[in-house]
């Protein structure tokens, strides 16, 4: 472990050339530090937070379920206890996830409450990672597994609300809605489990939704949805059972004073939600359309109507975010990370973007599944020059479009990836005698730039 210097007068720059350094210790961070040590290649890891869990420790409300299932949430090779439900609850997660840091040794890695200021390629491929109280260090590698659901976004709204404005992210405990007038933005999963939530102890509970969603159930016949999906399923598929089974338990939108949705299912993040249909059919939530404006203790709605609030909570999503990066590295178009084969740049190696996307459930299965490909690129790596992300672009792979993923086509991907490696590897070294000179190209420091900036102003 690299010793810590809070000296703001002379800077240390301290050199763990052979190291990896992860940045994050929630769900996916854990899981990548458990098969790095696991191969036994060096790394430290840090969290901004004062505790490791990532989301389920500072982000996620009280009373918050999983909405995938415990069989496909929980790391393949720890499974959850038996005694847990088939939706885990935030302090399950928590403590599931504490159970799998201690069952693996990786407390002894885990620096808490360091805040990285800046991570820059420097000479010799090598990258320079600045924290914010001043230390600085060289790593090998840099493994960015920071997470999305911490940079929040708002909505944009035309005039004045008397009341208060906040996140879903902000919202921890049904105090918070106690006897108010509560108005819910967005028609995702946090969106409907606080309107539900807002609907049994709120004064009242509307959901507003510019469009409507498909709501899938969380369980159909006393089985997880997301458990009757099976790996060789294709997506078109899935997409006919998950609409037989809304059919079956939903019905129409109409019935519920719902617009139909205008987009297919799966085309956008699922909502696995059973109680807004309950809530909205005993008079519980009143579903409205998006918010035309905000006048004094009123809110109007895009149909013209108005309704009074004391509350309004916006689950309208977060920003991909790496706020760490110099400009040259920001390379997120949507919510999409422009890096090959999930992870890799073509033109930069030794940094890798670990679960940025958002597959329909499953988050511990498909680290599972993941990490030993990752760790066979990050070996790969060590025998070639050039990026492991030129490689797969010299191979056809193309950059993704979206962030949304179907994980039964990952873990098919895996599969057939791991199937071919040996091949992949011929390729790679082939592709790397075509760029013999190949290098990272370096990146001034923050303090350049500001000195710059400052001088250019």
């Amino acid at each position: 472990m690299v010793n810590v210097t809070n000296s703001s007068k002379n800077q240390k720059i301290f050199d763990t050339t052979d190291k990896h350094l992860i940045i994050g210790a929630g769900f996916v961070g854990l899981g990548m530090a458990q098969v790095l040590k696991s191969a036994d290649i060096p790394y430290d890891q840090v969290d901004a937070s004062d505790d490791i869990g990532g989301n389920w420790y500072h982000g996620v409300y009280e009373t918050a379920h999983i909405i995938s299932s415990r069989k496909i949430t929980q790391f393949s090779h720890f499974p959850m206890p038996a005694h847990y439900p088939d939706f885990p609850s935030a302090q399950n997660m928590r403590n599931y996830l504490n159970a799998f840091a201690n069952h693996f040794d990786l407390r002894e890695h885990i620096e808490l409450n360091r805040t990285i200021s800046y991570v820059r390629p420097v000479e010799n491929n090598l990258w320079e990672v600045s924290f914010a109280h001043g230390e600085q260090r060289i790593y090998k590698g840099v493994l960015i597994c920071n997470g999305h659901h911490w940079c929040k976004r708002f909505p944009q709204f035309q005039g004045e609300f008397n009341g208060e404005i906040i996140h879903s992210k902000d919202y921890k405990h049904p105090n918070q809605l106690t006897g108010k007038r509560v108005l819910v933005i967005g028609g995702g999963n946090s969106a409907c489990d606080v309107a539900a939530e807002a609907a049994r102890v709120g004064a009242k509970s509307v959901l507003s939704m510019r469009e409507s969603v498909w709501f899938i159930p969380k369980s159909f016949a006393g089985v997880p949805v997301a458990d009757l999906i099976k790996w060789w399923m294709p997506e078109w598929l899935q997409r006919l059972m998950a609409y037989g089974i809304i059919r079956l338990t939903f019905g129409n939108h109409k019935n519920y004073g719902l617009s139909q949705p205008k987009h297919r299912v799966f085309a956008k993040h699922p909502t696995l939600n059973n109680e807004v249909p309950y809530y909205i059919k005993h008079g519980r939530i009143t579903p409205k359309p998006g918010v035309r404006r905000l006048d004094g203790c009123e809110v109007e709605f895009v149909d013209g109507s108005r309704e009074a609030f004391d509350l309004i909570i916006c689950a309208t999503g977060y920003y991909v975010a790496y706020p760490f990066l110099p400009e040259e590295l920001q390379r997120v178009e949507g919510a999409a990370v422009q890096c090959y084969g999930g992870s890799f740049f073509a033109d930069y190696k030794g940094l890798y973007f670990i679960g940025w996307g958002q597959a329909r459930g499953g988050v511990g299965s498909l680290i599972s599944a993941y990490n030993s490909l990752f760790l066979r690129f990050l070996k790969l790596q060590d025998e070639i020059n050039v990026p492991i992300g030129l490689v797969l672009k010299e191979m056809g792979q193309q950059l993704p479009k979206t962030h949304l993923a179907d994980p039964q086509q990952i873990f098919r991907q895996v599969k057939i990836v791991n199937l071919f490696f040996n091949w992949i590897a011929k390729k790679a070294h082939q592709v790397d005698s075509k760029y013999p000179n190949f290098r990272n190209n370096p990146l001034p420091s923050a303090q350049s730039i500001e000195k710059t900036q400052s001088l250019a102003s």
